[in-house]
């Protein structure tokens, strides 16, 4: 029903962070029968900066670290910057709290030195992303480079460049940040996986579940706050691709609230919040 309500392509992945039970995986018909809920593999965009800042805080960040979000960013004769109506107020020096919940991209591609070649995939494994595992369905974790040059990094510390993800992952890492541990999927009973990533750490958790809890008090997931029941922790996403100018964007938005984790992904959408995130919502009170 949740799907029923938006437009073109899109997929759910809900699970349960407490036992990583998969209680839905949803694919509407623009989807043409493909497994993209489960199997797909496109760019998760801001999404991804949950990997990014769990990366940063084993770098030393913490939320309240002061860091740089500039309009624009040059690396390798490149520019990078916000998206279009990025607010003003939060641009210059700010903490890394309000960056995550604003979704600064130029301020985490600032921060990309912090982290060694490998601290990106080693982050996304703790968060089941990017590391394989046999669940006995056909089933994407997602693939996240390690080193390259420096746009390689640039890209691939906000969602876009060669990382890859299906929803299904990307369910994962908000459930893995409710529960605090590395949540793998369960849906075929002898195929429970034993996960491979550096444990998390409960003041990691702690810090991503409030970096996360920011983005709907006073970021991009507002529209979550007034939702009844448990607090809901969030991020937005919206990853382009393709060749054309202006791009195609995918949209997406994850979520946790209690013992339920939720990933929806818009093949073609305007932005996480305004395209991905009514989904999620309708799919949230639909299912409380």
């Amino acid at each position: 029903k949740a799907l029923g309500k938006g437009s073109g392509g899109a997929s759910l992945v809900a699970v349960r962070p407490s036992t990583g039970a998969v209680l839905s995986a949803a694919n509407n018909e623009d989807t043409d029968g493909q497994p993209v809920a489960t199997a797909g593999q496109v760019q998760p965009g801001s999404t991804f900066k949950v990997v990014s800042a769990l990366a940063l805080l084993r770098a030393g960040l913490t939320p309240s670290s002061r860091v740089d979000c500039p309009r624009t960013i040059k690396v390798g004769g490149r520019t990078y910057e916000n998206y279009d109506d990025y607010p003003s107020a939060h641009l210059g020096r700010i903490d890394l709290r309000t960056a995550f919940a604003q979704s600064c991209n130029t301020a985490f591609i600032s921060l990309r030195g912090k982290l060694g070649p490998d601290d990106l995939a080693s982050a996304a494994a703790s968060l089941g992303v990017g590391t394989d595992y046999d669940v006995g369905f056909p089933a994407y974790f997602g693939s996240v480079p390690k080193g390259g040059n420096g746009n390689a990094r640039a890209e691939a510390i906000f969602g876009q460049g060669k990382d890859q993800v299906s929803p299904m992952a990307m369910a994962l890492v908000a459930a893995s940040v409710a529960d605090g541990r590395t949540v793998l999927p369960t849906l075929i009973a002898d195929q429970r996986p034993e996960a491979k990533g550096t444990p998390l750490s409960k003041a990691e958790a702690a810090s991503l579940r409030q970096l996360m809890r920011g983005v709907v008090t006073q970021g991009s997931g507002r529209r979550l706050a007034g939702l009844d029941g448990p607090d809901v922790i969030a991020k937005t996403g919206t990853a382009e691709y393709g060749g054309k100018t202006p791009p195609k964007t995918h949209a997406w938005m994850i979520a946790a609230q209690g013992d339920l984790a939720v990933a929806v992904y818009v093949e073609d959408g305007e932005s996480g919040s305004g395209t991905a995130g009514p989904l999620l919502e309708a799919f949230l009170r639909g299912a409380r």
